[in-house]
C-alpha cells in the first residue's frame, strides 16, 4: 500500500513539473509580452516592404546571424500599399550604417520569419526614428511553386503541339 502511495505522489510531482515547464516555455515564445528576460533598451527604426510574409511582432532582428533586436509592430500603410515593420534595436548596436539593407528571411526551409540586416557602407548611422530605405521582401513559397508549375505547363503544352 505504501509503494502505491509513493507512485501517486511521484506521478503528481512529475505532472506538476511539466505544467511549470510549459508555463515557462510559453513566456519565451517570440511575440510573448511576458518574457522572463527583459530586452535591453534601444531605439526604434522602421522599414517598408512589399510583402512581409507572416512575420509577427516579437520576431527577431538579426545582423550577421546575431540577434540585435525585435520586431515591435507590423502594419499596412494604405497610402503606398506597403507593409511597415517597426523594429526595436538594442542600444549596444548603435553603429548600423543608415544605408543598410533589411530583408525578410526564413529560419530554415519552412521556419519562422525574421528581419535580417545587411550592413551598408555609410558613415552615418541609424538613430531613433530612422527609416531603412533598402528592403528585400519575403520570398513567398506558393508564388515560386506556381511560377515553376506554369513554366513546366507552358513548356509541356508547346512541346505537345510541335509533335503533332
Amino acid at each position: 500500500m505504501k509503494n502505491g502511495r509513493s507512485l501517486e505522489i511521484g506521478t503528481g510531482l512529475f505532472v506538476l513539473l511539466g505544467f511549470f515547464a510549459l508555463a515557462f516555455l510559453t513566456t519565451q515564445l517570440p511575440g510573448s509580452k511576458v518574457g522572463v528576460l527583459s530586452q535591453a533598451a534601444g531605439f526604434t527604426v522602421t522599414a517598408r516592404f512589399d510583402n512581409v510574409g507572416d512575420i509577427q511582432p516579437g520576431a527577431p532582428v538579426a545582423m550577421a546571424g546575431v540577434k540585435i533586436g525585435r520586431v515591435t509592430g507590423v502594419r499596412f500603410d494604405s497610402s503606398d500599399y506597403r507593409a511597415v515593420v517597426t523594429m526595436s534595436i538594442d542600444k549596444a548596436y548603435d553603429r548600423i550604417p543608415d544605408d543598410s539593407w533589411a530583408n525578410i528571411e526564413t529560419a530554415g526551409l519552412l521556419g519562422a520569419k525574421y528581419v535580417g540586416l545587411d550592413a551598408g557602407g555609410s558613415e552615418t548611422y541609424l538613430a531613433a526614428g530612422s527609416q531603412i530605405d533598402n528592403t528585400q521582401s519575403a520570398m513567398v513559397l506558393e508564388k515560386l511553386v506556381n511560377r515553376l508549375f506554369s513554366a513546366f505547363a507552358g513548356r509541356g503544352a508547346s512541346g505537345s503541339s510541335e509533335e503533332k
